[in-house]
């Protein structure tokens, strides 16, 4: 056991923005440590800091032992799997790689091909190996599931469990729960740490906010009810103190005392205000916004939107799709699920219309107005403004929907090519629900996105049922959402 010791810890981009003020933690290198937060908050930004790749204030007191980070850069990807594996592990005898490889259901065979031909499935699971076989390093695992398969990300999921001593910066609920054993929250204005997986840290934090909220909702009928009092005493006190000035014999020594009285419980009235007013502006703080999206999905004058009839699709010179059939129904949210490499892309792209060669039949009206949304984040680029411009889709609304997934106003008018790789994504979201079309094809859409925008993603898809063709690999996003799910 080694302790990692955080100490006034402060970070701030070039920009002036602070990311980290005056943090203070400590934290086991045995705990398998889970690290959330909202894309933005500086989650890739705290390993760099543990790794000591970033200047900042305060200090951090690691063991000398070295913070290895996943993914590593593969600078000869013409080497073999193993051979760049044995460039992380110098020493690497390689039955224990194999032993690896097999905990992580990656054949053996590919760490005798090329790096470089590997699969990113394939490749994540090989540095995983890499980075565990490191006997003196404490592993800092990087967003590992946006290249993994349902059936790999619950592979992983048994693989890490089984290993002490790592931080696993996730947005997969399921494999959160399935490993870690402490959580560590970037949170609006703090961060916290718990012990526990997500569904712990989540109820805890959902019973916190509920408290929080109900507290202030009392605080606030408690300063507006001290107010008007205070407002009745004053005016009481004023009509007292005139009296002494009426006609007629009057004792103004006791009117005095009497309006200096109702003065004073003015005064301590007001001050149970403020008391009120501070206890309230110390609530909400962590609160985060899940305000609800809304979306303009269009009704086609059919029920059936698409269909595909004993479809095969080749590309490269080999058969990626084979045989598939498949209907979209109006209202339905069909998932694709498969192995990396069974054509799920494939099929998305095809009904979205791209001019792949297949065999079999398609039947897609002309007429059907289609929102693809692609894996890749290539197209996210320009001013919020001009990517509004180049989509066709209305500005104002689109910049709400961005507020609301999380991004800050401030962050509108910067170039979205310097945006981090789950607001990219964000950008790609937002843009496909202000889009007003009959079917929805989204690739892969969680991919680099926080937890509280996945829910909000639920929430906006199951109040507004638009037909989803879609492939996710997120357990929980699929068992909410998911009306039929096709094997590949």
């Amino acid at each position: 056991m080694a302790l990692i010791d955080i100490v006034h810890l402060h970070f701030a981009h070039d920009t002036g923005h602070t990311v980290f003020e005056d943090v203070r933690l400590q934290l086991d290198t045995d705990w398998r440590l889970g690290l959330i937060g909202r894309n933005g908050r500086g989650k890739t930004t705290f390993l760099k800091l543990l790794r000591g790749d970033l200047p900042h204030g305060g200090d951090i007191n690691a063991p000398r032992i070295p913070m290895e980070y996943f993914p590593f850069p593969v600078e000869r990807p013409d080497l073999s799997a193993i051979d760049v594996a044995r460039q992380c592990v110098p020493d690497l005898e390689d039955w224990r790689l194999e032993r690896e490889a097999s905990l992580l259901e990656l054949p053996l065979d590919a760490l005798q091909r090329p790096y470089g031909t590997l699969s990113g499935g394939e490749a994540t699971k090989l540095q995983l190996a890499a980075l565990f076989l490191r006997d003196d390093a404490f592993p800092l695992i990087d967003e590992p599931t946006n290249h993994l398969d349902l059936a790999a990300r619950r592979t992983v999921g048994r693989y890490l469990r089984g290993k002490r001593g790592f931080v696993l910066v996730s947005h997969d609920r399921s494999l959160l729960d399935a490993c870690i054993d402490h959580v560590l929250s970037i949170n609006r204005a703090d961060i916290e740490l718990q012990r526990g997986n997500f569904s712990s840290w989540q109820r805890n934090r959902e019973w916190r906010d509920q408290d929080e909220r109900e507290a202030h909702d009392r605080l606030e009928h408690e300063v507006d009810r001290l107010k008007e009092s205070a407002r009745r005493t004053a005016t009481w006190s004023g009509i007292v103190e005139k009296e002494k000035y009426g006609h007629g014999p009057v004792d103004r020594g006791y009117i005095g005392h009497k309006a200096a009285r109702m003065m004073q419980r003015a005064k301590s009235v007001d001050a149970r205000r403020q008391k009120a007013v501070e206890e309230k502006s110390r609530l909400l703080h962590n609160i985060e916004r899940q305000e609800p999206l809304s979306m303009r999905p269009l009704a086609f004058h059919d029920r059936r939107l698409a269909e595909l009839r004993n479809v095969s699709v080749e590309r490269g010179g080999r058969v990626v799709v084979r045989d598939v059939s498949l209907s979209v129904m109006a209202g339905d949210r069909v998932a694709l699920q498969g192995r990396n490499g069974c054509g799920k892309s494939t099929l998305l792209q095809l009904v979205a219309g791209h001019p792949f060669s297949f065999q079999g039949e398609v039947e897609i009206p002309g007429s059907l107005r289609v929102s693809y949304l692609p894996q890749d984040t290539d197209t996210a680029r320009g001013s919020v403004k001009e990517f509004a411009r180049e989509k066709g889709i209305d500005e104002p609304l689109f910049r709400a929907v961005l507020h609301r997934l999380g991004l800050e106003r401030s962050e509108f008018e910067t170039d979205i090519a310097s945006y981090s790789q789950g607001q990219k994504r964000k950008v790609l979201l937002a843009g496909s629900i202000c889009q007003q079309a009959h079917l929805y094809i989204w690739d892969e859409p969680l991919n680099y996105i926080d937890v509280i925008s996945r829910m909000q993603l639920e929430n906006l898809l199951l109040e507004h049922c638009p037909t989803l063709l879609f492939v996710e690999h997120d357990k929980a996003f699929l068992d909410r959402v998911a009306t039929s799910v096709i094997q590949l």
